[in-house]
């Protein structure tokens, strides 16, 4: 978490959407996007679609105002592909056949 008033440059929301917020963490995370809008760069990374954001935050208020901050001027990537953890796996295993 970060501290607030703290200056950072980058926010990284890593694994965005597995878990939904409770309202105090929903009030917590506008906060920060708050605090960092306009002056620090966000990354999120999201195996949930975007589409499907808004469900993961508790208050549908919060949800508004939290998605506004963070897709407003996104740009949006998306991967495709096998995930690099099951062909990291593949590889690591596969080395080491008798």
């Amino acid at each position: 978490m970060i501290a607030a008033g703290s200056r950072t440059n980058l926010l990284i929301l890593d694994g965005w959407g597995l878990e939904k917020l409770s309202r105090e963490q929903s009030l917590d995370m506008l906060e920060i996007l708050e605090d960092s809008y306009g002056r620090a760069s966000t990354i999120v990374t999201a195996q949930v679609p975007p589409d499907q954001w808004h469900e993961t935050i508790s208050d549908p208020t919060l949800a508004d105002a939290i998605l506004d901050r963070l897709i407003h001027n996104a740009h949006k990537i998306n991967l495709k592909g096998e995930s690099m953890r099951k062909k990291m796996a593949s590889l690591t295993t596969s080395g080491h056949q008798e």
